[in-house]
Parts: structure tokens; C-alpha cells; sequence
């Protein structure tokens, strides 16, 4: 077993078998698994070296989408993440127009930060400063495309800003919360000194970051438990690794997933960890993709996963976890003494 990653399960079950969990000290209810709105922006691209490189999940069928958005809600699925450049708006747009009607049965996070362009949907990159007033254009900004008059969750999204330039931000963050076009806030962010600034904020209440089985930050997880915060974990699914519906021969598809670091056998490495604990994922009936979320789940009663989705079956397939429900200990102990000999290779690359 080894320390670093030993996993906290002392947690009582009881605690987490819960379909819905609270969203931090905001107190805000949402289901214990939510769904990433990312893929279903559709294309979005940057420029680097003279060339023009996806920076999403490729094309999506916008009338899918929607029925998949209302296939969730009626599976119990009731939160949604976003961002304001996900498809250079069109993911805000979409959702937006599925959730017409079902406003008050939804909690909606989207996020604000990077620089875009809506018309060319290009990715223009994070700014190295931020003016206060800009936040609440782009708030305003997203208030329109999701076709809403308050956000439920509002992050900021320059995952590697400056700690302390971002200290100057909590004062216009609280200022949205008091003019109701907000009701709690956070930052998407992998590095806990960075989000240290904003947990001091009376109502931040949530960070989003990267953590799934194979790549784990613990210092996150445990700032977060220390401080009350919701835990949005982004990457659940290692980019769909974690499906099984990749081998050590698939191609990479050409889109966001084409920028995978694949040095030193990253994926296959992660393929041979999959193969090891396969079966003591899928025990009980789940499959692949419901057992990585109930390993998240596990980790405690304020982690919530947001897998990302683009057709009616996936959604199926995520909101049957809700009825799952977190892994038992004795699988989470197994699991951490399948891989204590790969324990170097599981700490996220910050």
C-alpha cells in the first residue's frame, strides 16, 4: 500500500449512496454525478505554429444534444457544466435551449476567463490580467446565450493565472453574488495555492479539477474537504480510457484527444492498469464507465464528477451510476494494492 494514495474510506457509506450531494457550503443540491458540456459545443480551434489545432470533441448534432440533455433529466441528472468558450459559446447556447422550461429543476455551472472568438470559434488563449469589470461582461455575456437571469455556479477558468492577481477578483466575484447574477462561485484549477485565494471568498464554494483513477491530485481533494468546497472533477473518464473502448492498437481520434502526451508510453501504461483491475471494477454488474464514477464517489461525499457525453446511450449509461452509487471500500482498497507498484506514475502532471 502506499501512503500517498491511500484512500480515505472511513467515510461512512451511508453518507455517499446518496443519488444527490451538496454543491460545497453553498448547501446548493445537485445530483452526485453531473454531466460536462464540453463535446457538445461542438469545434473549436487555435492557432500555433501556423497550424490550426482542435482544441474539442469534433462535430456534434445539435438536436442529439438537446435529446440527451432532457434524457438526463429524466434519469435524475439535474447538473450541467460549461463555459463560456466551449464551442466559442455554442455549448452555453445549446444548453440553453434544452433547459427552456426546466429552469428551476437545474443547476447550471459555466465558467469565464479565456479569451475566444464566437464567429470563428477560435480559442485565443488566457489573459495574463483580468479587470474586475470584464468579469461581469462576460457573466453577462453568459446569462444571455444560457437564456437564464442567474448562474448557479460560476468558475473562473484560467487554470495557471496568478495566484495573487486573482486575490484582486473574489471583491467583484462577491459583488455578482449580491446583484443576483450568481449565486456561489469557485476555479477550475489543478494547483491549490491558486485556489487557496479564492476559498477565502464568503461564497466560493466549489473547485474544478482534473482527477480520475489514473491521475490523481490529492492535495486538491484534501484542500477542498479542509474548506468545505464541492470537488467538480473534470477527466473522469481519462478521455475515454477509462470506457474500454480504446486498446493498445486504437487510433487516437483526430481531435482534442490527438494532443494526448503519449511520451514514455503514457496510454499504454494506463492500458496495462486498466487490464489489472478490470475485474475489480466491473464487480456487481457495473460497467467500466460506472465504476471509475463510483470510484470517484467514494473518494468522498463532496466529490462530483461531470463526464462528458454526446448521445442519449451515454447519458444512460452515467446516470445508471447514480443507482450504483460510490465502490465499496474493500474495491477501493483493492484497487490502491493493484497499483501501488505504478504509485510514481499517478500523480497529475500540473
Amino acid at each position: 500500500m502506499f501512503d500517498s494514495y491511500q484512500i480515505n474510506i472511513n467515510v461512512k457509506n451511508d453518507k455517499m449512496k446518496t443519488r444527490t450531494r451538496k454543491l460545497g457550503r453553498s448547501g446548493i443540491e445537485v445530483s452526485s454525478v453531473g454531466l460536462g458540456c464540453w463535446a457538445i459545443g461542438g469545434p473549436l480551434w487555435y492557432q500555433t505554429e501556423g497550424k490550426r489545432v482542435a482544441l474539442s470533441y469534433g462535430q456534434v448534432n445539435d438536436d442529439d444534444s438537446i435529446q440527451a440533455i432532457h434524457r438526463a433529466l429524466n434519469l435524475g441528472i439535474n447538473f450541467f457544466d460549461t463555459a463560456d468558450a466551449y464551442g466559442g459559446g455554442h455549448s452555453e447556447r445549446i444548453l440553453g435551449q434544452a433547459l427552456k422550461g426546466y429552469r428551476d429543476e437545474v443547476i447550471i455551472c459555466t465558467k469565464f476567463g479565456g479569451m475566444f472568438e464566437e464567429d470563428t470559434r477560435t480559442w485565443l488563449g488566457d489573459p495574463d490580467l483580468i479587470q474586475p469589470e470584464s468579469i461581469r461582461k462576460a457573466c453577462e455575456a453568459s446569462l444571455q446565450r444560457l437564456n437564464t437571469d442567474y448562474i448557479d455556479l460560476y468558475l473562473f477558468h484560467c487554470n495557471a493565472y496568478d495566484a495573487h492577481l486573482a486575490k484582486a477578483l473574489v471583491p467583484m466575484m462577491e459583488t455578482l453574488v449580491d446583484n443576483g447574477m450568481i449565486r456561489a462561485y469557485g476555479w477550475s484549477t489543478v494547483n491549490p495555492d491558486r485556489a487557496r485565494t479564492f476559498i477565502a471568498g464568503p461564497h466560493c464554494t466549489a473547485m474544478e479539477y482534473h482527477y480520475n483513477i489514473f491521475e490523481r491530485n490529492t492535495e486538491m481533494l484534501a484542500l477542498c474537504e479542509e474548506f468545505d468546497q464541492a470537488n467538480i472533477i473534470r477527466g473522469p473518464l481519462a478521455m475515454g480510457l477509462l470506457t474500454g473502448k480504446f486498446s493498445k492498437s486504437s487510433k487516437v481520434p483526430n481531435d482534442i484527444r490527438a494532443a494526448w502526451d503519449m511520451q514514455e508510453g503514457r496510454q499504454a501504461k494506463q492500458l496495462e492498469m486498466l487490464e489489472m483491475i478490470h475485474d475489480i471494477l466491473i464487480r456487481g454488474g457495473r460497467t467500466l464507465t460506472q465504476a471509475a464514477l463510483g470510484w470517484l464517489l467514494a473518494l468522498g461525499p463532496q466529490v462530483i464528477p461531470i463526464p462528458g457525453f454526446k448521445t442519449e446511450k451515454q447519458v444512460e449509461e452515467i446516470s445508471q451510476t447514480l443507482q450504483y452509487g460510490p465502490l465499496s471500500n474493500k474495491q477501493m482498497t483493492e484497487i490502491d494494492k493493484t497499483l501501488a507498484p505504478y504509485a510514481d506514475s499517478l500523480t497529475l502532471q500540473k
